[in-house]
């Protein structure tokens, strides 16, 4: 299987977040770019510890992302293969784009858990304009 940004389907399109998923074999597959100061701290509320519960493995194509753990930071950035372990939170350095791939069970709870908040997020900020 294969697939493009124009081939696989738009899921997320949030506050200049742009996220492509698909569902290949058991793994998401996610094609991903984020807007440099995004922090997905708050779309996590809610979930153990407040954080994401999904591994994911993937390839930064731009950008830097900090990687938040309980316990430690970690920088991943353009050129770097990555595995961010369950309980984490990222917050994007720079414009960035990157190909993910979870396990499709553990990404869609915590992908719920997320779009919800973003929901809810969006309402406020259209309630405040």
């Amino acid at each position: 299987m294969y697939g493009s940004k124009q081939e696989i389907p738009t899921a997320v399109d949030f506050g200049g977040v742009v996220i492509h998923l698909a569902a290949w074999g058991g793994m998401t597959v996610a094609l991903e770019t984020f807007p440099a100061g995004t922090d997905t701290e708050p779309i996590f509320k809610g979930l153990p510890d407040d954080r994401c519960q999904s591994p994911h493995w993937g390839y930064v194509l731009s950008g830097r992302v900090r990687v938040r753990y309980a316990d430690r930071e970690e920088i991943i950035e353009a050129g770097n293969a990555y595995y961010l372990e369950p309980g984490h939170t990222t917050i994007f350095e720079q414009d960035t784009e990157l190909v993910e791939f979870s396990p499709q069970d553990e990404y869609q709870k915590t992908l719920e858990v997320a779009q919800r908040n973003a929901a809810a997020i969006q309402e406020d900020q259209s309630r405040a304009s």
